[in-house]
C-alpha cells in the first residue's frame, strides 16, 4: 500500500482513523458480540453454520469487489483499492470446499445480506466516500478479528491450517499485517474529504456495523441453540 498523501487531523487534532474507530465502537462491539458469533466461536454450532456465514460474506464481497475497478481513479476511494485485499476468489474456494460442486446455484442471501450488499453497491455507484466506510469495516476487520475466526474454525472443524475452508482469512499478499493496518490508517487520515464528509463517513461506518449485526441476528434465527 502506498500511503503517499500527507495525513491530516481534524480541527480537534485527532486523526480521522481514531475518530472513526472510537465513534463506531458501540456498533462494532454490538456486532462482534452477537449471540450467533459467540456460539460459533464457542464451538456450539456445527460447520454448516460456519458455511452459511461464509456464504453471506460472498454476497457482500462480490458487491465490494465488482465495484473496485470503477473506483480505482476516484480521488476519495481510489487509494483504498488494493487488489491484494480482494477476497472473492478465496471465498469461492472455501465455499467449494464447504458446500461442494455447484454451490453457487444453491447460494441464498439472507434478507439482511441482500440489504447490506445493495447498500455497498449503491455507495460504489453514487457516493465513493460511503464505499470507503464499508471497505474499512470489512477489510480491516478481516485482518484483525477475522483471524480469531480462522483460528477457531481450524481447531473446531479440523480445517488444514490456512487451507481450504479458511482461505478467506489468509492474506497471502500482505507480508506484515500490522504494518499494512498502520498504512491503511494513514490512508484514512489522509482521505480526500472535508470535515462534514468525514462525519458522513463515520455515520456510514456505523451503518455498516449495523448491517453486520442484522446478518448475525438472522443467522442466529437459522441456527438457534437447543434449550
Amino acid at each position: 500500500m502506498d500511503a503517499t498523501a500527507t495525513a491530516t487531523a481534524t480541527p480537534t487534532g485527532t486523526p480521522f482513523s481514531t475518530l472513526i474507530r472510537v465513534a463506531s465502537h458501540e456498533q462494532h462491539t454490538e456486532a462482534e458480540t452477537s449471540p450467533f458469533m459467540g456460539h460459533l466461536l464457542g464451538g456450539r454450532l456445527g460447520v454448516e453454520a460456519y458455511a452459511r456465514y461464509t456464504e453471506q460474506l460472498w454476497f457482500v464481497y462480490r458487491a465490494l469487489e465488482e465495484a473496485a475497478q470503477s473506483l480505482e481513479d476516484d480521488p476519495v476511494a481510489g487509494p483504498f483499492i488494493q487488489p491484494g485485499l480482494f477476497r472473492t476468489a478465496e471465498l469461492e474456494r472455501d465455499l467449494a470446499h464447504l458446500l461442494g460442486a455447484g454451490w453457487q446455484s444453491r447460494a441464498r442471501a439472507l434478507p439482511a445480506t441482500e440489504a447490506y450488499a445493495a447498500r455497498v453497491a449503491e455507495c460504489a455507484r453514487t457516493w465513493p466516500a460511503g464505499y470507503v466506510a464499508h471497505h474499512y469495516t470489512r477489510y480491516l476487520g478481516d485482518l484483525s478479528g477475522g483471524q480469531i475466526i480462522r483460528d477457531r474454525a481450524e481447531k473446531t472443524w479440523g480445517f488444514e491450517r490456512k487451507g481450504d475452508g479458511v482461505r478467506f482469512y489468509v492474506f497471502e499478499e500482505i507480508g506484515n499485517p500490522a504494518a499494512f493496518k498502520r498504512e491503511y490508517r494513514e490512508l484514512l487520515d489522509a482521505v480526500n474529504a472535508d470535515d462534514l464528509e468525514k462525519q458522513r463517513i463515520i455515520e456510514e461506518c456505523k451503518r455498516a456495523f449495523d448491517f453486520n449485526g442484522a446478518v448475525f441476528r438472522e443467522l442466529d434465527g437459522e441456527f438457534p441453540l437447543s434449550a
